[in-house]
């Protein structure tokens, strides 16, 4: 499974980055707006840090001014993938941009429906939205279950799983037991998935055994 952590914090991406474990970045609207900056100078540096793929969400909503703001945000830098919603005219959009060799994100994905259609406009990448399901009562994870059964079904889909709002680790394993692409994360919880209270307790038992020996590795 490739992990993508869900932000436009400069900081934050620079220091997952250098675990080696981080495969690309998502960013949408309201992350950019948090981090403060003009969004095409937060993409371009996020682009220089990671080769991998980052989406940059257009906020257009009809085709013609996705199509505008796809173009512009595409010449950013050549791992750029352009996010669009799940629209009618975000399909399109879509469409016509992977048609045109444009890596492109659907996003706002919320029933399978939705991501069978993602995947037959071409989408790269599908982000069913896990969490936002959770909050009014409806399972996010049968969401990943069936959109991952959907797409085995029919090998020439070739659009790939990218689970997001994932609000715990829960969320990720569930959705790496069902087969999942890809999963964008936010740093909180990234970091989370290096802690168990064993592996403390393991690691201050073995210092503290070393310690009785006197000894020093180097």
């Amino acid at each position: 499974m490739k992990f993508f952590v869900d932000t436009a914090d400069v900081s934050d991406i620079r220091s997952l980055a250098e675990t080696g474990l981080l495969d690309g970045v998502t960013t949408n609207p309201s992350l950019i707006a948090k981090a403060g900056r003009p969004m095409v100078e937060v993409v371009k540096e996020i682009c220089d840090i990671t080769p991998g793929p980052v989406s940059a969400e257009v906020t257009a909503t009809d085709y013609d001014g996705m199509m505008r703001e796809g173009e512009y945000l595409g010449r950013i830098a050549p791992n750029v993938v352009i996010k669009l919603p799940l629209t009618e005219a975000g399909l399109r959009a879509c469409k016509h941009m992977v048609n045109n060799g444009v890596m492109v994100n659907v996003t706002l994905c919320f029933s399978a429906a939705q991501a069978l259609l993602a995947a037959k406009a071409g989408a790269t990448f599908i982000s069913p939205f896990v969490g936002r399901l959770d909050d009014i009562g409806q399972d996010g994870m049968k969401l990943i279950a069936d959109t991952v059964q959907i797409y085995r079904n029919y090998p020439a889909l070739k659009t790939e799983v990218l689970v997001a709002s994932i609000r715990h680790p829960i969320h990720l394993i569930e959705a790496a037991k069902m087969g999942a692409h890809v999963a964008t994360i936010p740093p909180a919880v990234i970091r989370t998935l290096y802690k168990h209270p064993l592996t403390d307790r393991g690691l201050e038992s073995f210092l503290a055994d070393w310690k009785k020996t006197g000894q020093s590795i180097l």
